[in-house]
């Protein structure tokens, strides 16, 4: 079977119209192509139609689309009333509630009723492709086509194919998605699919070490925006999107990868999904909020006006150390410049997934003087630094005092494999690394998921060869040496490229 994407009376069928379906619905107008709506709920069919007249005249009040343009697609929309008017569609887009039995009833009805080469399609994020087709008939022509809200706006879509779906119908999505002006990425079906697996290196990670009391939601946050270059931090991020939202959809992601460690909750978001403090929706979680719903951010404490006598940079990683002192000289650090520090000298280490402990026993330096820094990432926007459990105070005060001299920001965090950025970063380029080794997707098309479904500043391999493939296997390897969980043991597709010395993105013929 095979069907033309192209073909000017195209017709796909939305059923359910929430945030979701309008969406598609609205895009899919605005691509020329005809739609066939219909909600279960009376009268929200209506109002998702006159909704998204809304939003196409806004788009033609902005000069996106001109008026006709925007009649027009309004005019490809008709609202529908029964399953059974369904029957003229190309393909049919399913975005009900996120239940299975549901979704299975629904289309078990549709099958009935469309085309025997009618597409049909799941809008699911969490659920399986293969699982909701296997009652169907004919699962080979059911695919997950997974949008993201807003849907005008989030260009992603992931075109997932379950066991049975034969190839013709992925490529007829991807192509249905282009003409929609979506950016379609491809992937075999797994839990998650792609983003929604990437995105738990970010969140479950920085709520793991907050509950070893490594650093705090606020720091957290910062770090990961001047440091990692994201637009919000971790917190933040559940914050908008709720936790009623992301602690199930981690749960689910955790026990259909048969407790995966990588994949593996965190108590902090469990028990304030439990409790309802679930973020902006509620307006309290991390955060507390004002009376305009704007977080209550307490502000950075001024650094320390400590400075020290002298300061002595290890040479064991000579990319830190190149890093390192360059930025001292130019901040006018006392540097010293022999094989040992003095008896007084602040000792200055750079761990690549190492904890400033590791360092100190491993380079023979006195623990009550020695303050890690990470330098895997730019000292540019913000610092961040770490002590020892023995670091005497004030030379850790001396340390902060220091890196901040000159206008820029410290993050005090307490000693930890990877300090902040680098677990983080590290946990997501090794998700990552583990969908490309399953070849559920290839990397590409990974990173291309990650940047615009979740708007990270690089995806996983681009961030693996920015920073160094062996460096970010280093972070993993000293982290899963020190913690003794397996939830960090470095993926065998990033293991390979580091030894071999190659991008993270190189494939495998």
């Amino acid at each position: 079977m095979s069907l033309d994407p192209n073909r000017p009376d195209l017709t796909i069928g939305v059923l359910g119209t929430g945030a979701m379906g309008r969406g598609i619905a609205q895009v899919a107008a605005a691509g020329g192509i005809h739609v066939l709506m219909m909600d279960a709920r009376a009268g929200a069919a209506q109002e998702a139609h006159d909704f998204i007249g809304k939003m196409l005249q806004r788009a033609a009040e902005k000069g996106s689309m001109s008026h006709l343009d925007a009649q027009a697609a309004l005019g490809r929309i008709k609202i529908v009333n029964a399953l059974a008017d369904f029957k003229p569609c190309h393909a049919l887009i399913e975005a009900v509630a996120e239940n299975l039995d549901v979704k299975r009833q629904v289309f078990g009805e549709l099958e009935a009723v469309v085309a025997s080469d009618c597409i049909l399609a799941t809008n699911t994020s969490s659920l399986s492709v293969t699982t909701v087709a296997a009652r169907l008939k004919t699962p080979q022509r059911f695919a997950g086509f997974h949008f993201f809200n807003p849907v005008p706006l989030m260009r992603l879509v992931e075109v997932i194919s379950g066991l049975q779906t034969e190839e013709w119908v992925c490529e007829a999505l991807v192509a249905i998605g282009k003409r929609m002006t979506r950016e379609p990425v491809r992937c075999t079906d797994a839990p998650g699919f792609l983003v929604n697996q990437v995105g738990r290196g970010f969140t479950l990670e920085a709520s793991h070490l907050v509950y070893e009391g490594i650093s705090n939601f606020v720091d957290v946050d910062r770090v990961m925006r001047d440091v990692g270059g994201f637009r919000m931090g971790p917190f933040e991020l559940m914050e908008l999107t709720g936790l009623d939202v992301t602690q199930p959809a981690s749960v689910l992601i955790y026990d259909q990868f048969f407790q995966e460690p990588r994949y593996r909750p965190n108590l902090i978001m469990q028990a304030r999904y439990e409790a309802g403090v679930l973020g902006r929706k509620t307006k309290r979680g991390f955060y507390n909020y004002d009376a305009e719903m704007k977080a209550i951010v307490p502000p950075e404490a001024p650094a320390p006006g400590a400075r020290p006598d002298s300061v002595w940079v290890s040479p064991a990683e000579p990319y830190g150390y190149k890093a390192l002192t360059g930025l001292l000289e130019k901040i006018g650090a006392p540097l010293e410049s022999g094989a040992k520090p003095g008896a007084k000298a602040l000792c200055l280490v750079t761990p690549i997934g190492d904890d400033a402990t590791t360092c100190a026993m491993d380079q023979g330096l006195d623990p009550k003087r020695t303050v890690a820094v990470d330098t895997l990432f730019p000292l540019v926007k913000r610092r961040t630094i770490m002590g020892t459990p023995l670091t005497d105070r004030a030379y850790r005060d001396a340390a902060h005092g220091l890196f901040a001299s000159d206008g820029v920001p410290v993050t005090v965090c307490r000693d930890s494999p990877g300090f902040i950025a680098q677990r983080i970063v590290a946990m997501i380029v090794n998700i990552g690394c583990s969908i490309a080794q399953s070849r559920t997707a290839a990397p590409a098309d990974i990173d291309k998921a990650v940047t615009l479904g979740l708007n990270y500043p690089n995806g996983p391999f681009k961030f693996a060869d920015v920073l160094g493939v062996s460096r970010i296997h280093q972070v993993l390897s000293a982290m899963n040496r020190i913690y003794g969980d397996p939830r960090y043991r470095p993926n065998i597709w990033l293991t390979r490229r580091a030894r071999l010395g190659v991008s993270a993105l190189t494939p495998e013929p």
